[in-house]
């Protein structure tokens, strides 16, 4: 079932509001676990919560400015600043590691005690536990809504589980071995991780700003085609998709009789578009054209009683993804 753009609009909305409200209260205790403990590793996880502050409410914004409606200047919309916003998160991730490390290198060559260490593990598992619910939550919201922003928030936040667990696991280890170096090391394993991650978030915001193909949503369309597939829709090719937030627009040649009115015609792109329409919840912008068919496609075509027709049918042609964004004329090799 899927969500109406209003739906799709609050769901968003509540919980990027719900990720702010949370990392600001959990930014505040880890700051504190920091002061008591003086470590460089809990400091280090302090300093990512406030990037997480900063991109939570990024992220609010971007979700308030993509739920405007196409206007003269954005007439596809303003979903793509869904896409600069997970860039932006991708690239503050990464001066977190950056930060991480220049906190907690002097330590590794350097080591001092750390007092209340007990005390500190204990908040910082705390903080832990809720920043792993909240980025789950995050992450499947930002997937039943299509929020990239939301997903990028979410993978943000678990960065910061990712963090903290790094965090627990060294001064464990701290606690029992007396090896306070490994507070600086385990830190720098941690940024090592959450490094990889925003570089993995910034290639995702450049895939979709870049109209990058996304081979699960051609899958998807054609799924849908194939389930609604009529007689008179002889063949599909030419498509072309890709997302603008929670939007998709799409595009692609449909071959009906020729000896169709254009009324005949008009009735059958409306019921297609209604098609997409129903499955993506008035999210979708649909622009079809549609071509005469000729002799050549006369096997492939299961349209009946057919006053017109050439040659036999012999097999109606899958419609998969490499299928129906092919070109006509490049049909005849798949």
């Amino acid at each position: 079932m899927h969500l109406t753009a209003s739906d799709n609009y609050r769901r968003r909305l509540r919980a990027v509001t719900l990720s702010l409200t949370v990392g600001a209260a959990l930014m505040g205790l880890k700051f504190y676990a920091a002061y008591l403990t003086d470590s460089k590793a809990i400091l280090s996880d302090a300093l990512e919560s406030i990037i997480n502050v900063v991109a939570s409410t990024f992220a609010l914004g971007s979700i308030l400015w993509a739920a405007r409606h196409p206007d003269e200047s954005h007439p596809y919309g303003h979903g793509k600043v869904e896409y600069f916003a997970a860039g932006f998160e991708g690239a503050l991730i990464i001066l977190a590691a950056a930060g991480i490390v220049f906190k907690a290198w002097p330590q590794l060559f350097h080591p001092a005690p750390l007092p209340r260490l007990e005390l500190g593990l204990v908040l910082v598992l705390l903080a832990a536990i809720i920043n792993l619910a909240l980025g789950l939550g995050l992450v499947k919201a930002g997937r039943r809504t299509h929020s990239v922003t939301l997903v990028a928030d979410g993978h943000h936040i678990l960065t910061d589980v990712y963090t903290s667990v790094g965090v627990l696991a060294g001064l464990a280890l701290v606690r029992f071995t007396g090896w306070f170096w490994l507070d600086g090391a385990v830190a720098c394993l941690v940024a090592a991780n959450i490094l990889f991650i925003g570089a993995k978030l910034l290639h995702q915001a450049c895939r979709g700003l870049m109209d990058t193909s996304d081979p699960d949503l051609l899958e998807e369309i054609a799924q849908i085609l194939a389930e609604h597939r009529k007689p008179a829709w002889i063949d599909i090719h030419r498509l072309r998709a890709r997302r603008s937030g929670s939007r998709v627009l799409l595009d692609f040649h449909l071959i009906l009789p020729r000896d169709f009115t254009l009324e005949q015609v008009h009735r059958e792109v409306k019921e297609l578009e209604q098609v997409f329409n129903d499955h993506f919840g008035g999210q979708a912008d649909i622009l079809i054209h549609t071509d005469p068919c000729e002799k050549p496609v006369c096997p492939l075509c299961g349209y009946d009683p057919c006053k017109i027709r050439q040659e036999k049918v012999v097999l109606q042609r899958l419609w998969q993804g490499r299928v129906i964004t092919a070109e006509a004329e490049q049909k005849e090799d798949l």
